[in-house]
């Protein structure tokens, strides 16, 4: 099993990665659609949709783990429906930036890069919660989905001590799929300009 720390950073590093690759992508490239086309624009809804759910979602996230994250196991708020939702919160977002580029393509790069990194990630930071918390998180795996939320399972307190600091400094990170966006139709304005060229068009 990795160590922690170099899950961690291994985590930030392939994130920073990830979004410089999509903020480029969303530079180069236009969808190959007609104008006005009608499968552009319920592309574009469905993915501000999904970008305002991730980034919603991850702050609600963040809400309940940010401060608890290294001494408690959280089971309450998000953490009641499934054991990764911040990771399922950002897979909407990431996906819903790929919809708001009117493509199918960049939705699909983004599934699949998804797919192939986050797994090895979920199952290490499981090991280390089991070590931590044994029997505990074993019983919380065995009434609470790994990925995709169950939401008869809800459960919220009626009061949480939230740390201020913490959640200040972690929410700007549930922000990006929103700068994204905005970086996707600072772009597409360039382009219609004849500022910024198209090297590539994608389905």
């Amino acid at each position: 099993m990795i160590g922690k720390n170099a899950v961690a950073k291994l985590r930030i590093v392939f994130t920073v990665l990830f979004g410089l690759i999509i903020g480029a992508s969303l530079m180069i490239t236009d969808n190959r659609w007609p104008d006005n086309n009608l499968f552009c624009m319920l592309f574009c809804m469905l993915g501000y949709v999904l970008v305002g759910l991730g980034s919603l979602g991850r702050l609600w996230c963040i809400l309940y783990i940010g401060g608890y994250k290294s001494s408690s196991l959280i089971t309450a708020g998000p953490y009641s429906i499934c054991r990764n939702p911040l990771y399922f919160f950002s897979l909407l977002g990431a996906l819903g930036v790929g919809l708001s580029t009117e493509t199918l393509t960049l939705p699909a790069i983004i599934l699949a890069m998804f797919a192939a990194y986050y797994p090895a990630v979920v199952r290490n930071e499981q090991n280390v919660l089991r070590d931590r918390h044994g029997a505990e998180f074993d019983a919380y795996c065995k009434i609470t989905p790994a990925f995709f939320p169950r939401w008869s399972l809800l459960r919220e307190p009626e009061e949480w001590t939230v740390h201020p600091r913490v959640f200040r400094r972690c929410a700007f990170d549930a922000l990006w799929f929103i700068w994204l966006v905005g970086l996707a139709e600072l772009a597409e304005g360039l382009r219609d300009a004849g500022i910024l060229p198209v090297l590539a068009k994608l389905w």
